[in-house]
């Protein structure tokens, strides 16, 4: 087993490679081990993903239960794990500090901080506070004795406010601010997101496989983007095949769904390697 060490040094030197690197979100044990199997350099949690398998709606898991739901990835493989650590589960840049250091405890080597206030009233964070939210992850991120990609991200676009400027404005504080990597979910236009990277000098994580968003991994690349998350989407797909399959039995009474299902003699293969 790799050490905290190694695999931070890991996880870094991916974001410093050339081009850009696919970081998958399984949502439990089995799809982590699955992911791992496949081929993947490291592993990035969805909290939505694993929200949706408990039975509950996103941003409704709180700080305890996340961070031992992480602590069971980390357990999985042995491949570097950043975390989804949602806006640090307080307002407070203390509760946020405190946050990556229960992170770095479960086993982490990365995690995000979002500006994100989870309160329709004010659904992002004001700029100040936001920064130093970012400020106060770093510098507990920079207290620990193994590396932390601390990503910082800008949640305009998935709260309805597709502003660039501002989002960019954003990004460059939470970089000034120490945030090792960036990331605004929801950038969908080609344009928009190569405006974004020449607008920062850290690496930008993007999020593929919202609906109707098709760029490729060459094509990020090209842009300059390092890393490419899918969020919930693998989840979702998961789902989707699920109640595809549920609807077809209550619907038709039919079970045709079963041929499109990975056998039961391959999944047992992967778990058994």
């Amino acid at each position: 087993m790799l050490t905290q060490s190694e695999k931070g040094n890991a996880f870094r030197a991916l974001h410093e490679q050339d081009g850009a690197f696919i970081i998958p979100n399984p949502w439990d044990v089995g799809t982590a081990r699955l992911l791992a199997h496949l081929g993947f350099k490291a592993l990035a949690t969805t909290s939505a993903g694993y929200a949706f398998s408990v039975g509950q709606r996103d941003s409704t898991i709180g700080r305890d239960a996340m961070i031992a739901h992480v602590a069971a990835i980390v357990s999985a493989t042995d491949l570097p794990v950043s975390a989804d650590l949602e806006n640090g589960f307080g307002d407070a840049p203390e509760t946020v500090a405190q946050t990556i250091s229960l992170a770095a405890a479960a086993g982490l080597v990365g995690g995000s901080i979002e500006d994100a206030t989870n309160r329709p009233d004010e659904p992002i964070y004001r700029h100040e506070l936001a920064v130093e939210r970012i400020r106060a992850a770093s510098e507990a991120a920079r207290g620990l004795q193994f590396p932390f990609m601390l990503t910082g991200r800008a949640e305009n676009y998935l709260v309805g406010r597709p502003d660039l400027k501002d989002t960019i404005k954003r990004l460059q504080a939470y970089q000034e601010a120490g945030a090792d990597v960036l990331y605004a979910p929801g950038l969908t236009s080609k344009d928009d997101i190569a405006a974004v990277v020449s607008s920062v000098d850290r690496p930008l994580n993007v999020v593929m496989g919202l609906q109707g968003v098709q760029l490729s991994v060459a094509a990020l690349s090209d842009i300059g983007v390092k890393r490419i998350s899918v969020g919930s989407a693998l989840s979702r797909a998961a789902l989707g095949a699920f109640l595809r399959a549920a609807r077809e039995m209550q619907q038709h009474g039919t079970f045709d769904f079963a041929n499109e299902a990975v056998s039961y003699q391959e999944i047992s293969a992967m778990f058994n390697a």
